[in-house]
């Protein structure tokens, strides 16, 4: 098949999302949940359902295990129409969470199982990460292995550093090697000096999501910013990732800065209103898959 311009290398995950009406506190006690599901997670998953929603074509290249989940995860994926996925199988389990939600967007996301470390990245990833003209390089096993492919390839690259504080060293080598960087506020408290000091360290642009305040951008050209439009939230997860998908898509289709926030902020909407990553995966109950 000819290769997406587009390919998204990191986690599909199984995720058990219980949600509660706040976290809980460091000490032992009984809490009643709200409710629970089990459904498709992982932030490439996430990504690569709404560029699919929005009509974008793109190669998910990530790793599932042997277990009965990675034949879940791949019948989800299965939603996000026009993606390639291109799921390599590792022995033992596939990558899963708990995940602790409240309405306001707090989570805890507990790891129960990861897949085993490949030594070699998947020779068919590779060759899609070659030819891509853009690449995702999600956080985690599969994205730093294809990242010395992505830097030789030429392609522009892309990555999410969710909660970075701006010191961990694992996220260095995604931020150092990637023009268009996006994080969140949740592992800083001044975003904007740690925007700041990734594009003095050769970012292009850099992305910060606000939550419920919104989103801000700085590149070259200064700062931008743009609100969270109104929405009924059912569920924050996954938002993050609609955001990111929806400034990409609109970057592909040639808009600036300020119209790519507004477009990441419109689909970060179709994240919240679906228990699920991506409203996708409302056509039939995936958690029966």
């Amino acid at each position: 098949m000819d290769s997406p311009r587009t390919v998204v290398a990191g986690p599909a995950t199984w995720n058990t999302m219980v949600r509660l009406d706040h976290l809980p506190d460091p000490r032992p006690h009984t809490l009643f949940a709200r409710g629970s599901v089990r459904t498709l997670g992982g932030t490439s998953a996430g990504k690569a359902l709404h560029l699919a929603d929005l009509g974008v074509a793109s190669t998910l290249a990530t790793d599932v295990g042997t277990d009965p989940e990675a034949g879940l995860i791949l019948a989800a994926l299965g939603h996000a129409r026009g993606a390639e996925v291109l799921a390599r199988r590792v022995a033992g389990p596939s990558e899963q969470h708990l995940n602790l939600m409240t309405d306001a967007g707090e989570r805890l996301s507990i790891y129960l199982a990861v897949p085993e470390a490949s030594p070699e990245p998947d020779p068919t990833a590779v060759a899609r990460v070659t030819a891509a003209e853009h690449v995702v390089l999600d956080l985690g096993a599969v994205g730093q292995g294809l990242l010395p492919a992505a830097v030789a390839s030429g392609a522009t690259l892309w990555t999410d550093l969710h909660d970075y504080d701006g010191v961990t060293e694992f996220h260095r080598p995604f931020a150092d090697a990637c023009s268009y960087i996006f994080l969140n506020d949740d592992g800083t408290d001044d975003h904007r000096a740690l925007m700041t000091a990734l594009l003095e360290r050769g970012a292009s642009t850099v992305v910060c999501t606000l939550g419920a305040r919104g989103a801000v951008a700085c590149t070259a050209e200064g700062w931008f910013e743009t609100p969270a439009e109104p929405a009924e939230v059912l569920d924050t997860n996954g938002a993050g990732d609609a955001f990111f998908a929806g400034f990409l898509a609109a970057h592909l289709a040639g808009s600036g800065t300020a119209e790519c926030l507004r477009s990441g902020a419109h689909q970060a909407t179709r994240a919240l209103g679906t228990h699920h990553l991506s409203p996708l995966l409302d056509v039939e109950p995936v958690e029966k898959a």
